[in-house]
């Protein structure tokens, strides 16, 4: 007579959080020169950053709208290119006057020039539809700023955190 084990119940774990699927990289803004630094990355990019009068520099402001351009259109990439192909041209363009009373934008405009004179004109609108929502989803930068986000500024000095 065989003895016969009685069924065990296994719990299967719960599903990991989910993770970025790169680690963040490192960023830094190390000052060079009056009212001059440079923005570096750990992946080895840089952008030269300062004052307005300063030439050869982009802006905190001026990066703020570059990135905004940038994630709308990197947002957008996909949808477009599977209607296009891979190799359409694309511009995003950014502006907005700062409020120096207040020191903030209180308008960014977005102009996107993409040549859709190719599709008929319904498709060419369900096109733009497609892109304004993949960029709604998608555009971590213009989420971030349509919702605002809190900031956290902590010094080190050398003697400790202050």
């Amino acid at each position: 007579m065989t003895e016969s084990t009685p069924p065990t119940l296994t719990q299967t774990p719960a599903p990991a959080a989910p993770q970025a699927a790169h680690p963040a990289p490192d960023l830094r803004v190390e000052r060079t020169g009056t009212r001059r630094y440079v923005g570096t990355s750990s992946r080895g990019a840089r952008v030269e950053i300062g004052s307005a009068d300063v030439e050869g520099v982009f802006t905190p402001g001026e990066l703020l709208k570059i990135a905004l351009g940038a994630c709308t259109a990197m947002a957008s990439d996909f949808t477009i290119s599977r209607r296009l192909g891979d190799d359409y041209a694309a511009t995003v363009r950014v502006s907005g006057d700062a409020d120096r009373e207040n020191e903030r934008y209180p308008l960014l405009e977005e102009s996107y020039e993409l040549d859709l004179s190719g599709l008929d004109p319904a498709m060419a609108e369900r096109l733009v539809a497609m892109i304004r929502r993949s960029v709604d989803s998608a555009c971590t930068v213009g989420r971030t700023l349509t919702a605002g986000t809190e900031i956290e500024l902590g010094f080190e000095t050398g003697g400790g955190e202050a």
